[in-house]
């Protein structure tokens, strides 16, 4: 297999990674793979389950992870702290795409590629499970005149799947955030501001706000002024309990090393698997000028992971021109970017995804288009 035609998954035997390499192996059964990660044994292991595939040792906490090897596309499904993932892939020409950079992060790494001659597309696609929430929200946005206001509610279940840098995401649930409101970028606390969402299956309860990508690239790509993403547990005592662990400050008394134990016991206590579900509400001017609301609803049954590695698929079609368009150009670049919506509709579909609005099915994506902007139900 030659390197230079393979994608490379850092982090491709974890919770996530597995699935986006099987996604991938599914939709592309000829894509050569590279699974990569610090055990050559486990990737070995998996690269033999998949086919076409290879197991390649790799540490992101090391300068020069690549180790001088070509690889068509670099996605990372674990955390690259120090950037050296994102720099080598940079300095190869390699295109690179993530879905585990939290909000902080993103902004410097984005703050770190301003001015450098890139020649290859960077995608940040660390947006809520992979940029779906984010490509959802364009859908609606092309429909309208102008955009006011994103809400995005999330409902996390507590039975869930969820691997170790979905809990380190959680472990930062106490930190105040920047995020876009009334077109001023107004620093707010986790956990405030509460709105009462009715979710896809009937569920409401209040949801609160805290910190995802998405807040920092819609209000770029849509031109909201207002962009909010709040989340709930399916559980009201979990959420009530880990709202007063941050409003009271205890969780601030105990995010250090000494606590980390206490705090995964809270956050990751896995499940078999539990159905993801998500609440988008886009507030304009629709195309006569008349201030409408429009929602819709998300819910995959298999769970946050099995969407989060969905997207990551969407993205990587995107990334490469896998999608029927062109390849994405050089230059740093997000989900919610130029998205190919009818083509992600269609995908996220054909793996028993549901979108809906107005409470009905979306089973064809240019049927689903046109509701969006004339109201037609969705069948």
């Amino acid at each position: 297999m030659k390197m230079q035609d393979a994608v490379l998954i850092a982090g491709g035997y974890g919770v996530v990674g597995r699935q986006v390499a099987a996604l991938i192996r599914q939709r592309h059964p000829q894509l050569s793979l590279v699974i990569a990660g610090r055990s050559l044994e486990k990737a070995d292991a998996l690269a033999r389950e998949l086919g076409h595939a290879q197991g390649f040792r790799l540490d992101v906490d090391r300068p020069d992870p690549l180790q001088g090897v070509r690889f068509r596309a670099v996605v990372a499904a674990v955390n690259d702290p120090e950037d050296y993932l994102l720099w080598d892939a940079v300095q190869h020409s390699i295109p690179y795409m993530d879905i585990t950079r939290w909000p902080e992060r993103l902004r410097a790494s984005a703050a770190g590629l301003v001015g450098k001659p890139l020649k290859a597309p960077v995608l940040f696609a660390s947006g809520w499970m992979g940029g779906v929430a984010s490509i959802a929200t364009v859908a609606i946005a092309r429909t309208l005149l102008n955009v006011e206001r994103i809400d995005i509610s999330v409902l996390f279940s507590m039975q869930d799947k969820s691997g170790p840098n979905s809990v380190e995401y959680m472990d930062r649930l106490a930190t105040p955030f920047a995020t876009m409101i009334d077109g001023q970028l107004i620093q707010v606390k986790p956990f405030t501001d509460p709105r009462t969402v009715t979710f896809p299956r009937g569920y409401t309860t209040p949801v609160y706000r805290f910190d995802t990508p998405d807040q920092l690239t819609l209000p770029q790509t849509t031109g909201a002024r207002t962009v909010a993403t709040r989340i709930a547990f399916d559980d009201g005592l979990a959420t009530g309990l880990l709202r007063f662990l941050i409003r009271s400050g205890l969780w601030t008394l105990i995010s250090g090393d000494r606590f980390t134990g206490l705090r995964r016991s809270l956050l990751h206590n896995p499940g078999s698997g539990a159905s993801h579900e998500i609440q988008i509400a886009v507030a304009g001017r629709d195309l006569h000028g008349t201030e409408v609301v429009k929602t819709v609803m998300i819910v995959d049954p298999q769970g946050q992971t099995h969407l989060t590695a969905l997207g990551a698929l969407i993205q990587l079609e995107r990334l490469l021109g896998l999608d029927g368009a062109t390849s994405s150009k050089a230059g740093v670049t997000y989900p919610d970017t130029n998205p190919q919506v009818e083509h992600a509709l269609h995908l996220l579909d054909s793996f028993g995804v549901t979108v809906s609005r107005v409470g009905k099915r979306v089973e064809d994506a240019a049927t689903c288009l046109q509701s969006f902007s004339t109201d037609i139900n969705c069948a």
